[in-house]
């Protein structure tokens, strides 16, 4: 039937934690050729699992919490992205089926992940053709208006986990502190689609920030995004050599707001779409506030070996408009 299940994995990992400081869209080889990977109609058509539950969370909890998690996917203006429940299921999360289901499953084994998304690819199109979202029933869940102690928010992972079922990749824009022991701790995020989750009690990652609406707005776009918003994009250098991996912030001056992407070649080339209109401040700065195979590939070098750095002047961004000039240069440690 043409298709193959992508060997693609999204997991959101729990550590305890707090707000502060990108997107990378996943892909995926179809046909010969690297291809975005999304969903080449919509609405996207999800059921959800009417076995395993969670301790302390019902079903009917379950499906009001994830349908509240995709209606802020869908509402945001400037994406054509659209889902549709379909029921309920008496199939887990995992099997391919066809059916993208969301659910939970027992993965004990999995002792620092609290979902994780996998997908079915049509090899020759690379269009989605099924995700599934399995949230670990090892941990303890809760939908509770105002988050429970002890427990974990089925919105705010329901709402990561979805951003990557539509086709995202995990943003760095997120601040940690390493913990004794190991691992780290969240400080503060300006996405949800960053990959460490606040901790366990809180419902800090249940609001879109201006990243994941950027970042879902390039993938699906739609309302004028290509039209009201802008972008900026260049290069970043060290000792003269282009770098990969970098990180870069450009801040809204006027909403006080971040969208950030990253390098993502050998020519150290960079851009940042979904910019407001008005000036911005760009920071470039290494990845090093999370593991970097949460990112890329391990098989990838990604440079972290540099200062923090600031343009020297703002950006003005314009609507419908690239600012293509920005050369950032950094130094090393």
């Amino acid at each position: 039937m043409r298709r193959a299940a992508a060997v693609l994995l999204s997991m959101c990992v729990a550590w305890p934690a707090q707000p502060a400081f990108a997107y990378l869209k996943l892909s995926t080889r179809a046909n010969g050729r690297q291809v975005t990977l999304k969903w080449a109609q919509t609405p996207v058509r999800y059921v959800v699992s009417s076995r395993d539950a969670a301790a302390g969370v019902t079903v009917d909890e379950f499906q009001a919490a994830v349908g509240r998690a995709f209606a802020q996917w869908q509402a945001v203006p400037t994406s054509s992205i659209a889902y549709q429940f379909g029921g309920l299921t008496a199939a887990l999360p995992g099997q391919d089926d066809g059916l993208s289901t969301l659910g939970f499953r027992n993965r004990a084994d999995m002792d620092r992940v609290l979902a994780s998304t996998s997908f079915l690819v049509d090899v020759v199109t690379g269009s989605l053709v099924e995700s599934d979202i399995v949230f670990n029933s090892s941990f303890d869940w809760s939908t509770a208006p105002a988050g429970q102690l002890g427990r974990f928010d089925v919105e705010s992972i329901a709402l990561h986990e979805i951003g990557h079922l539509s086709g995202l990749g995990h943003s760095a824009l997120g601040e940690t502190e390493l913990r004794e022991g190991g691992g780290r701790r969240v400080l503060g995020a300006e996405t949800v689609m960053f990959p460490i989750a606040f901790g366990s009690g809180t419902v800090a990652g249940r609001t879109l920030k201006a990243d994941d609406i950027a970042g879902i707005s390039d993938l699906y776009p739609d309302g004028g995004f290509s039209t009201s918003t802008g972008s900026v994009s260049g290069t970043v250098t060290k000792d003269g050599q282009p770098i990969f991996g970098a990180h870069i912030v450009a801040f809204d001056l006027a909403h006080g707001s971040m969208v950030a992407g990253f390098s993502l070649n050998a020519q150290g080339q960079f851009s940042i779409n979904g910019l407001s209109p008005g000036p911005h401040v760009i920071r470039v700065e290494p990845l090093d506030d999370a593991e970097v195979d949460s990112f890329f590939d391990t098989s990838l070098t990604v440079d972290l070996d540099f200062k923090v750095a600031f343009l020297d002047r703002l950006v003005i961004v314009a609507g419908g408009g690239d600012r293509g000039d920005v050369a950032a240069t950094v130094s090393r440690k």
